[in-house]
């Protein structure tokens, strides 16, 4: 019988623990379905156990991204106003044999579009290259109405100059405004889909930059905000063909390859092993003429 009352007092026990933490998580989930988010476009995807259905993306989400067009020409002769409200052409950046970073933001995004910009100036603060020397900045407002509204790019460039903190760069630095019909030529030739949300008077559009070759063709895309100093040095060496950077960094790029799908460098392996390779058998045919050469003395001796 006192067996029997422990083993029940046991299985009591065990019953009242299991009910206290089944309430606990029962808890925590009618606490998430109790969450809300000021803006609808990024509230997260919300766990419903008893609905199969997907109800974490809102729709203005499903049409927005980033397609690559590697290779694809930039429209040169698209039309902008530069930050000092003069009116240039696309084109007027890609006249001095270097590769130009294209981020394509608004600047009055209360979110995504500073953290792509910060994330840029942060990755370019550690690499070597600056701004107007190897490469040009080129940043391009998709909101057609920050066209008319006076000194919004020029403040947005001199807080940028101000952050990248290198004396001599401000020629590199280029903030653009324009109408819409122009903002589309570039947006359809980078594969850059956005949509305007009514609700939250924002636009919905990922983040992300692309680097183009002197001649504007596109070659690389980096997606987020945070990009690797590397991946970003490497991209600014492959777009100028190699020009720039001493033959290690070429080595060096070497054993990294892109990956479009992830818009970063990656270690190929492959390469090491075939380097080693060719040294192994360089080493080895060093070492057959070097007996050879003993072993044939060795009979001359004799």
């Amino acid at each position: 019988m006192r067996r029997d009352s422990a083993v029940l007092r046991s299985v009591s026990l065990k019953l009242v623990l299991f009910s206290l933490i089944l309430a606990s998580f029962g808890g925590a989930v009618l606490a998430q379905k109790s969450e809300h988010y000021s803006s609808p476009l990024y509230s997260p995807r919300k766990y419903e156990p008893g609905q199969t259905s997907s109800n974490g993306m809102p729709a203005q989400l499903k049409t927005v991204g980033i397609d690559q067009k590697l290779g694809a020409q930039l429209p040169l002769e698209a039309r902008f106003k530069d930050e000092n409200g003069n009116e240039v052409e696309l084109g007027k950046y890609f006249n001095n044999e270097k590769p130009v970073i294209i981020a394509l933001v608004y600047y009055e995004c209360p979110m995504l579009c500073n953290e792509v910009l910060n994330g840029l100036t942060g990755s370019l603060k550690g690499v070597n290259f600056n701004a107007g020397n190897e490469f040009d900045v080129v940043a391009i407002s998709f909101d057609a109405r920050e066209n008319r509204k006076a000194d919004l790019a020029k403040n947005k460039k001199k807080s940028y100059l101000e952050r990248y903190n290198r004396e001599g760069t401000a020629d590199g630095w280029h903030f653009l405004t324009g109408e819409q019909a122009e903002i589309d030529k570039v947006t359809e030739a980078v594969g850059f889909n956005y949509t305007f949300d009514e609700r939250t008077n924002q636009f919905a559009h990922a983040g992300g930059i692309m680097v183009a070759t002197p001649e504007g063709k596109l070659s690389r895309y980096l997606y987020g905000i945070d990009y690797s100093p590397n991946d970003l040095k490497f991209s600014i060496m492959e777009s100028s063909e190699n020009r720039i950077g001493n033959p290690a960094e070429q080595l060096y790029l070497y054993c990294f390859h892109y990956d479009p799908s992830t818009g970063k460098y990656g270690f190929a392996i492959l390469s090491i092993l075939r380097l080693f390779a060719v040294a192994t058998l360089l080493g080895l045919g060093t070492m057959f003429f070097v007996f050879w050469r003993r072993g044939k003395a060795k009979k001359a001796e004799s």
